[in-house]
């Protein structure tokens, strides 16, 4: 009887292993399938336009380092002829490493979990609390810079651990590979180094560190991992660093937004379904580091509200910024609110734990509903149809002001179109150009058109912002003469400036896609004669951002 009771926690601790791992395997399985099977949603414009940059490899890009590239193409390799034979495209490929990347965060936040608190249960918890939550599902199923860059956080901060808190040499430079992998995924990666830094500062048990040669280590390898990006911006003008300058509003001058704040704090809210958002709050309060005496903890704390803050500060310039920016202050910050909200859950008030039990339980329903409705969003235009009212000239596609998903939708019907045009100029032995009159409208063209085509943008000459395809040579902005006297197909609006360039523009033709009865996407299709360029070229660029 003693031996099976002193095997007990061992067995508690397996059991708790398997349910997560039964989770964490479930959840991807699920995504495959729902990739491979019945996937109504296209690639969004952004994993589209991260596609194309890796039909053309390198060691950075224009806003962003090489790694989403580099792993596409790995999908592509691993899976990209199989999912062109079953599925007429290559977007099972593209979207593979997304499944993989969260299927891993959800490792580390286990791991974690038992590093900070040492119990298994409730790291299983968290996994299963995990899965609920909408930003953890789509960044499963989207392949967007996200993905690796919330893997790498996640085991930078198990990594991390490791090294502060038992001791192993080994786990600096290793912590410190992840962190350079992740700054090659997203640039904020450099944040995880800067809160590392202040929790060393403010733990008098652990600041000696920061004379020692791990944590210095650590910051060299990350380093030595975003030369790429350095280089990269040395060859082109540092146009990344200008990029970033824009999106933090530093190129808008003296302009204030002093909605800011309010905007970002609102979009944080809703983000998290409100009661996750307040759990992450109280959590921070309640272990804030002057009254918690947990270095574990206080580890969770500082590598969460830091990212945070500096968000919060930047929203005046940025209106707000967009809504994932600071996702990474969510991944040391949930395994915190989750320990927090258990607590709860025991407290000696009996309403207190039923209301805490009723929000915790109405919100997972809510999240576990809206993760499915986000795979299958269509199976809720009916009711959405009632808030939206039916088409009109005002708003020709009303629901896609409440789903979001429709700017998923409909890519396949508009290449098959451009296919068409395309055929029909070439009965006339005409070889068309194609181009669209925005960055986020190229990718979308050149993986779903048949064959793959290279296409432009032209958008540079409209007064989209720069890109990519503005520094990929020849490009019909930057070399018309490369391209003089050409038949150009071009999807987007056109205007004066487009119709200058050509002999003869056709008139436009408008698409509509529908789906269920709703009108979803529309475009315009435009074939043009007789490219001259774009002149100009340099007042035409003065008025553009980066």
């Amino acid at each position: 009887m003693p031996s099976t009771l002193a095997l007990s926690p061992r067995r508690d601790a397996w059991l708790c292993r398997c349910l997560a791992g039964l989770l964490i395997l479930a959840s991807a399985g699920l995504h495959l399938a729902y990739l491979a099977v019945d996937c109504p949603l296209d690639l969004a414009p952004d994993e589209a336009h991260y596609w194309d940059w890796s039909r053309h490899l390198d060691i950075s890009y224009y806003s962003k380092g090489p790694l989403v590239a580099w792993l596409i193409r790995a999908g592509c390799v691993v899976a990209g002829d199989w999912s062109q034979d079953h599925f007429g495209n290559a977007m099972f490929a593209v979207r593979l490493p997304a499944v993989i990347c969260g299927a891993l965060l959800l490792v580390s936040l286990y791991i974690l979990t038992v590093q900070v608190f040492g119990r298994e249960r409730l790291a299983a918890l968290v996994v299963a609390f995990a899965l609920t939550l909408p930003l953890i599902v789509a960044g499963s199923t989207l392949m967007t810079i996200d993905s690796p860059f919330t893997c790498c956080w996640g085991w930078a901060l198990v990594l991390g651990h490791r090294a502060l808190f038992r001791g192993s040499a080994w786990a600096w430079p290793a912590a410190g590979l992840i962190v350079g992998i992740g700054i090659l995924a997203k640039y904020t990666m450099v944040l995880w180094l800067g809160s590392v830094g202040l929790f060393l500062l403010a733990s008098p048990t652990h600041r000696r560190l920061l004379l020692r040669p791990g944590f210095w280590i650590m910051s060299g390898v990350a380093f030595l991992c975003s030369l790429p990006i350095l280089i990269w911006n040395m060859q082109h003008d540092w146009v990344t660093f200008q990029h970033v300058n824009g999106l933090a509003g530093m190129n808008d001058g003296p302009r204030i937004a002093w909605s800011g704040p309010l905007v970002y704090m609102g979009s944080q809210c809703g983000l998290l379904l409100v009661f996750w958002f307040l759990a992450w709050l109280c959590a921070m309060i309640v272990h804030r580091p002057t009254v918690e005496r947990d270095d574990g903890i206080r580890y969770l704390w500082w590598l969460s509200v830091p990212t945070f803050v500096v968000f919060l500060l930047f929203s005046p310039k940025t209106g707000g910024g967009e809504v994932n920016w600071p996702v990474t202050t969510y991944i040391s910050g949930l395994v915190l609110a989750i320990a927090w909200i258990v607590r709860q859950l025991q407290a000696p008030q009996l309403w207190y734990r039923a209301l805490t039990a009723g929000f915790l339980t109405l919100t997972c329903a809510v999240g576990l509903s809206m993760s499915l409705l986000m795979h299958h969003s269509e199976q809720a235009w009916p009711l959405l149809s009632e808030l939206t009212g039916p088409p009109s000239p005002d708003h020709p596609m009303p629901m896609r002001r409440f789903d979001p998903t429709c700017r998923l939708r409909g890519w396949r019907t508009l290449a098959r179109e451009v296919d068409r045009v395309r055929a029909d100029l070439e009965v006339q032995g005409v070889e068309p150009v194609l181009a669209g009159a925005s960055w986020w409208l190229t990718g979308e063209l050149g993986f779903y058109c048949a064959d793959h085509p290279t296409v432009y943008s032209v958008g540079l000459a409209l007064g989209d912002r720069r890109s990519q395809y503005d520094l990929w040579r020849p490009n019909p902005v930057w070399d018309p003469e490369r391209f003089h006297g050409r038949t150009f197909i071009i999807v987007g609006d056109i205007g004066p400036t487009l119709r200058e360039a050509f002999d003869h523009v056709e008139p436009s033709q408008g698409m509509v896609h529908t789906e269920c009865g709703q009108p979803v996407a529309c475009w315009i299709v435009t074939v043009c004669r007789g490219f001259r360029g774009f002149r100009p070229i340099d007042q035409l660029l003065q008025r553009r951002q980066f």
